[in-house]
């Protein structure tokens, strides 16, 4: 696979590439590392599964994947206990092996943040970082924010400092991150770290109870988790926002986009003659654009969406003992 071939399997289906012209560069060496944290604290869902997917895309390119198991910065978010914590680590582990990433190594952060040159950056950085600044970078991201404790604006100064301690070449995350990772470019200098890695963030898969929100494991209406049954799938993606002809903020197209064409590079619509017969669609704008000119049926979409998620959840779903 050459540069090019690589490069445009890390970006498909980002958002935004931060650092992206020193990708050529990086992409020269021999060995290259890319990583995603999560914070073990729930189920796997929807929302997971798309840093999942690109994951899997950096993983056919050749580049060794790092996944964090971010038990520490779970903790610190308010997200569990370390007994709740450490069963969850195992099950995620297990989860993510059985969606794919079985060459990845996984990495718990307890193992390395507590280590004396890790805490001394960490208080570094804290040095030249405002509460303000620190609040801001968290909006997104950490729970109950309008009464943030300093465990939360630790947090991203963390975030920041497992970049450096994991020696990584490329940093994947939901553009939710991104204040975090821009807060980071400004303080990399102050832990001497010269390599700055190129960050790829993904979107984000709308609720789907409609506009406004993201999947969360604490709206569980709002979200599929990798623990529903088919037929609860089928339920939830029935009664997903979907209006005909709108493709803003539709979380049924957003699983299609960020999901189900990157594992299946194709989407079957199957449904009767008299509207339509069949069609396949080897491209997501091709599927997106039909939509809109409602020659793709609401119903009809989540049909074939129901069906091709069991295929990506039923193996996690096995899995998740």
């Amino acid at each position: 696979m050459n540069i090019n071939e690589r490069k445009e399997l890390i970006e498909r289906n980002s958002v935004e590439v931060l650092n992206k012209e020193e990708m050529d560069e990086v992409l020269k060496k021999k060995k290259l590392q890319v990583y995603c944290g999560y914070e073990p604290s729930g189920e796997i869902h929807l929302g997971h599964l798309v840093t999942l997917m690109k994951l899997l895309d950096f993983q056919k390119a050749g580049i060794n994947v790092v996944i964090l198991l971010a038990n520490w910065h779970a903790w610190l978010n308010k997200k569990g206990d370390w007994t709740f914590l450490e069963k969850q680590m195992k099950l995620w582990e297990q989860g993510m092996k059985a969606a794919g990433l079985n060459k990845a190594k996984f990495v718990k952060g307890t193992d390395f943040q507590r280590k004396e040159d890790y805490i001394n950056d960490v208080m570094i950085m804290a040095l030249d970082t405002t509460v303000n600044r620190g609040v801001r970078s968290m909006q997104t991201v950490a729970r109950d924010i309008e009464n943030a404790k300093i465990s939360q604006i630790i947090y991203p100064l963390m975030q920041i400092e497992d970049i450096k301690a994991l020696d990584l070449d490329f940093v994947v995350a939901g553009l939710d991150q991104r204040k975090i990772h821009a807060l980071g470019i400004e303080l990399f200098s102050k832990i001497g770290l010269k390599k700055k890695p190129v960050f790829v963030h993904t979107g984000i898969i709308p609720s789907l109870r409609g506009p406004g929100e993201k999947m969360s494991s604490s709206v569980p209406d709002s979200m599929i988790s990798i623990r529903d049954s088919k037929a609860s799938v089928k339920e939830k993606i029935n009664k997903a926002y979907c209006p005909e002809g709108n493709a803003e903020e539709n979380p049924v197209l957003g699983i299609c986009r960020l999901i189900l064409f990157p594992r299946f590079g194709k989407i079957k619509i199957t449904r009767p003659k008299k509207f339509g017969g069949d069609s396949e669609y080897t491209s997501y704008y091709d599927l997106e654009s039909d939509f809109i000119q409602r020659k793709v049926h609401p119903l009809d979409l989540k049909n074939a969406v129901s069906e091709y998620l069991e295929e990506v959840i039923a193996p996690i779903r096995k899995a998740w003992k």
